[in-house]
């Protein structure tokens, strides 16, 4: 690479950090802060009252996720510029993997919206059917968010892999987040076959390799860039390039 073209793989490494930082912000308070301060599960009544008067907490929380969402859209194909060139097939994969995400997300947000209508629609005391109301929602998010943890996990596999091949980055985040993957999946898993899964305390644990592969990636994006290729794997790359089934796709993603 020439000095113009490192510096600007090295700035596009940085678009993609700051992107990341975005989504993994804007995640934590949408998904961690908030419910923390205003669901109590086993208390719908509690969980009513909180909401009702932090609505405006609660609406920022919605407004966080999508924001989450929208930029984790964008995320996956500037990390693909960066990564095209280790394996054009995988990167591919990373796209779509995470981009499936997205409207699945958006529509799982609807289930908030529907929480605050029912909230706005009383001036009394809830009756037992509201509280159940308010709880079913906020349970059918829960789940939705459950779900969309699968492809939360399947993208890290393709972006952790191209991390490890490329050296863009340190190659031990690639490991952590190949094995980021398996943690969501081991989460979701968990979480539809056993009832009690969350109780015991084991999922932060679990999902600790895919913690530390994101931010780490993340923060090493942003601060440092991205590093020139140091095992490109030319021979994949024109391997999966001369795949016809890939032409179509790629013209969109050049």
């Amino acid at each position: 690479m020439s000095e113009k073209s490192t510096m600007s793989f090295k700035n596009t490494g940085r678009i993609a950090g700051l992107l990341y930082l975005v989504v993994v912000l804007t995640g934590i308070f949408s998904l961690g802060y908030v419910p923390s301060k205003l669901i109590v599960w086993d208390n719908p009544s509690a969980t009513f009252n909180a909401i009702k008067q932090s609505e405006f907490l609660f609406r920022t929380g919605i407004v966080s996720g999508l924001v989450c969402y929208t930029f984790f859209l964008f995320l996956p194909l500037v990390l693909y510029k960066l990564l095209k060139p280790a394996h054009k097939t995988y990167a591919l994969y990373m796209v779509v993997l995470a981009v499936v995400s997205v409207p699945i997300s958006f529509v799982n947000m609807l289930n908030k919206f529907a929480v605050i209508s029912i909230i706005n629609g009383q001036d009394s005391v809830p009756t037992k059917e509201v509280l159940q109301q308010v709880m079913f929602y906020l349970n059918q998010y829960d789940y939705g968010n459950l779900i969309v943890q699968v492809f939360w996990g399947l993208w890290l596999f393709p972006y952790g892999y191209l991390v490890y091949k490329s050296g863009i980055i340190p190659k031990f985040f690639g490991v952590l987040l190949m094995l980021g993957c398996i943690s969501y999946l081991i989460n979701f898993f968990g979480n539809s076959l056993y009832p009690n899964y969350s109780q015991l305390g084991i999922s932060s644990i679990v999902r600790l390799p895919a913690t530390l592969g994101e931010i780490g990636s993340c923060l090493w994006l942003l601060i440092m860039g991205a590093k020139e290729y140091t095992n490109p794997s030319e021979d994949s790359r024109l391997k999966s390039d001369s795949n016809p089934n890939n032409e179509f796709a790629g013209e969109y993603l050049k």
